[in-house]
């Protein structure tokens, strides 16, 4: 056989064995498989009850897995299925009505009643059911006609139904962590049901995959599939094919079939320390295109999105503050809206909060405010509650003299009275200064004001 020939049969053998994508023929067959969620799989775990209840038996609760892509809730289902010996059934919301719900509620009443045989139906992207859909699930999960186990991307609080929701249990799902990641992806180089050896994982591209995968189990089996695929494609003709070494799929190799460059950046090493620092600095600094471009490199470099939106919180509290008081809401929606919706979409609120707080009014005037007066309470530097502002509700608080000659602002025209707040340890003390930008400015005027009336 010639060296072309037999690169061609091992091409044809390797193409049938891929007839389906990696990341189906690499599912679990059972939960003992499952690589990542541990803090869902320990022993008597729902999943594991749902999983190790035998047919007809009694026990399972209805479970509802939330989570983002790629972290195995389709995985889950089916290794619960076929761990259970139950009947399975799989719908999609995206193509099924509630015609298709109540033709499997059917069928898994007679199997019930007629044979005691119990299902499992698997219900994914549940969300995207509408308010009846959902409410045709009520009567076999109630009943106890199905165990239904539900999978979606958005938070179940807003996309469900309140009583499915109550008769679910709900279960949420973390990105994979790096270690799962690379155990996956060996695994799947290695076993018949994946690559089967034919190609060699080198340590620079199994870091490159992990990078991008992002915590996406499935997107670390496609990136290596399509690297495998390159790397196979490219086998040099030899004379005795069977003895040929695998090729190696390199780093390079993965950026160019994946068609993304490959950042430098290490979630943990000093590169990630660094393009934050850059990213923060930018925004402090008023540059809205330097802040979304290194915005976009932790993007792609597999960044949490949540620590991204952490950052933007703190920035604008501290670097922002009441020179533009809206910075910090929309920092906090910014965040809840990337913990609603995940990636890639959030990208989009992440990138509308970095560019106005690059572009809103800076002040640390609070950070400084609160920083100041923590280091005088630490110093020791206070004294006694003044009299007047002592609680006086409670019995005999009055004939301690607590609250005797308080003032209360609202009586006064102004709304602002002449009055000791302080410490007399402190009381000419100053711990917020406004600055002249923004919103500030206007404050610093009305506080002015406020302090010759207050303070006399």
């Amino acid at each position: 056989m010639s060296g072309v020939a037999g690169n061609i049969e091992i091409m044809n053998t390797f193409a049938a064995a891929t007839t389906a994508p990696l990341a189906v023929r690499m599912r679990p067959r059972s939960l003992d498989e499952v690589v990542g969620q541990q803090h869902l799989l320990r022993s008597g775990s729902p999943l594991r009850v749902l999983a190790e209840a035998g047919d007809g038996q009694a026990g399972a609760v209805s479970l509802i897995l939330w989570g983002p892509p790629g972290t195995g809730k389709t995985t889950l289902a089916q290794a619960i299925a076929s761990s259970s010996g139950r009947r399975f059934v799989e719908l999609s919301a995206v193509t099924a009505g509630i015609k298709d719900v109540r033709t499997v509620m059917e069928r898994a009443l007679n199997d019930r009643d007629l044979y005691g045989v119990a299902t499992v139906l698997f219900l994914d992207e549940i969300h995207r059911f509408t308010k009846a859909q959902q409410d045709a699930l009520l009567p076999g999960v109630e009943n106890g006609w199905v165990t239904l186990v539900a999978a979606t991307t958005e938070n179940p609080s807003f996309s469900v139904i309140s009583p499915l929701l109550s008769r679910s249990l709900l279960l949420t799902l973390q990105p994979l962590e790096d270690e799962d990641l690379a155990t996956l992806l060996k695994r799947a180089v290695e076993d018949p049901r994946g690559l089967g050896g034919t190609v060699e994982l080198s340590e620079e591209a199994l870091e490159a995959l992990v990078q991008l995968a992002s915590g996406d189990a499935r997107r670390a089996l496609t990136g290596l599939e399509a690297a495998a695929a390159s790397a196979l494609s490219s086998l040099p003709a030899t004379e005795e094919p069977g003895e040929a070494t695998p090729p190696v799929v390199t780093a390079e190799i993965v950026a160019q079939s994946i068609d993304r460059a490959l950042l430098r950046y290490d979630r943990n090493g000093d590169e990630h320390y660094d393009v934050i620092s850059a990213f923060i600095k930018s925004i402090r600094g008023s540059d809205p295109d330097a802040a979304i471009h290194y915005l976009a490199r932790m993007i792609e470099a597999g960044e949490d999105p949540r620590f991204i939106a952490r950052r933007l919180m703190v920035h604008a509290a501290e670097d922002i503050g009441m020179a533009d008081p809206q910075a910090l809401p929309i920092a906090v929606a910014a965040a809840e809206a990337t913990q609603l919706i995940g990636l890639p979409e959030a990208r989009i609120p992440l990138a509308e909060a970095t560019i106005y707080l690059a572009t809103a009014p800076k002040s640390n005037a609070v950070i400084t405010a609160i920083d100041a007066a923590i280091s005088d309470v630490r110093a020791g530097k206070f004294g006694r509650v003044p009299p007047p502002l002592r609680d006086a509700h409670y019995p005999g608080a009055k004939r301690l003299g607590h609250g005797k000659g308080y003032k209360y602002p609202h009586n006064d025209p102004l709304g602002v009275v002449r009055q000791q707040h302080l410490p007399d340890e402190l009381v000419d003390k100053i711990y917020y200064q406004p600055s002249e930008h923004g919103n500030e400015r206007a404050i610093a005027e009305r506080l002015e004001k406020i302090r010759r009336i207050t303070r006399g």
